[in-house]
């Protein structure tokens, strides 16, 4: 069977290099990790686990922790982790921790701290219970998708600025009665949606229609947004003319009821999302597009370059977004045609 050295040799490159390409540890560029691993693979070589750890003191595995996994922005970004870390050969260890469980508060006071990983990604964990302050404690480098920072290096979306580049597309086309839908206002509100919905006022603010401006509070999800927009767009003295879903979810769930209750859309009613979901396209939504592959490949970068340099100062990355421009938007129309 083949070693290292062979690799070595036949990718043209130290051993010390190919070690580090195979294990994911310190610099290679990445025509040089491609060529080693691409030597590895001729030749059969498939290096311990074991022996990579005992080499270099690491666990080869990288911890995952996320409140759901089963909602298309925390799979998207699953998706990105896995894709990254299945390229530099480095093994995934998922905490699937959902608000509000035994199993989240074993998580974090247990299992996270037996420390079985190299580093820790935090996708949406949210400041109210000061969990990524308890995450930094265990003594492990860990970015956030999506959070506040503190201690941590972050990567995500302006979210401020994604809302408020939502409704000056509303604002743009010249209506005047918007109304922001998503969120509620118990405690564990997301920090996300708390800053969309100061976007939304922001550029309500800056446009003098601060007084125009209203939150119609739902769940972030379809049916939630269905539910909010049926009991706001069924009162016809206090329809808008434009709603701002907190995501595209909420969105899609306000255009679905808009269609049951005969208001055609953009005819009457303009919608705009935020994520572009791959739900979007289907129904023409015009959206803000973030790509969550992209967070968590992004993510799994900037970990990896502070695992190998611990004392690396903490940095905040900012993903721009992107207007999609599609069917659900145009300008109002006077008579609130129906």
């Amino acid at each position: 069977m083949s070693g290292i050295t062979e690799v070595a040799e036949r990718a043209g490159v130290s051993k010390a290099t190919a070690s580090r390409a195979l294990s994911g540890t310190g610099y290679v560029s990445e025509a040089t990790r491609r060529r080693v691993r691409d030597a590895a693979d001729e030749l059969g070589y498939v290096p311990s686990a074991g022996a990579v750890g005992l080499a270099t003191g690491r666990t080869q595995n990288i911890g995952v922790v996320m409140p759901y996994v089963n909602r298309w922005f925390f799979a998207e970004v699953l998706e990105g982790i896995q894709q990254a870390l299945l390229e530099r050969g480095l093994d995934l260890t998922l905490y699937d921790a959902k608000p509000g469980t035994e199993e989240r508060a074993r998580i974090f006071g247990d299992f996270l701290a037996r420390k079985r990983f190299d580093g820790l990604i935090a996708v949406g964990l949210e400041p109210a219970d000061h969990e990524l302050e308890r995450l930094t404690r265990i003594g492990r480098p860990i970015v956030s998708v999506v959070g506040t920072g503190g201690e941590a290096s972050v990567i995500a979306v302006d979210d401020d600025y994604t809302a408020r580049r939502a409704t000056e597309h509303l604002i743009g086309l010249g209506h005047r009665d918007i109304v922001f839908i998503g969120g509620r206002p118990e405690r564990h509100w997301a920090h996300v949606d708390q800053m969309r919905l100061a976007g939304y006022r922001h550029a309500m603010r800056d446009a003098g229609l601060s007084e125009q401006a209203v939150h119609a509070r739902s769940e972030v999800s379809m049916p939630g947004g269905y539910a909010a927009a049926v009991d706001l767009l069924s009162d016809a003295r206090r329809r808008p003319t434009a709603i701002v879903g907190v995501c595209d979810e909420v969105a899609i769930g306000a255009i679905i009821a808009a269609r049951r209750l005969g208001i055609q859309v953009p005819a009457a009613l303009s919608v705009v999302g935020i994520d572009d979901h791959e739900f979007a396209d289907m129904f023409a939504l015009t959206t803000l597009q973030q790509v969550p592959r992209m967070q968590g490949a992004a993510a799994v970068e900037m970990l990896l370059t502070e695992i190998a340099d611990p004392q690396r100062e903490r940095t905040t990355l900012r993903i721009p977004t992107r207007l999609i421009v599609r069917n659900t938007t145009a300008p109002p129309h006077t008579d609130r045609a129906q």
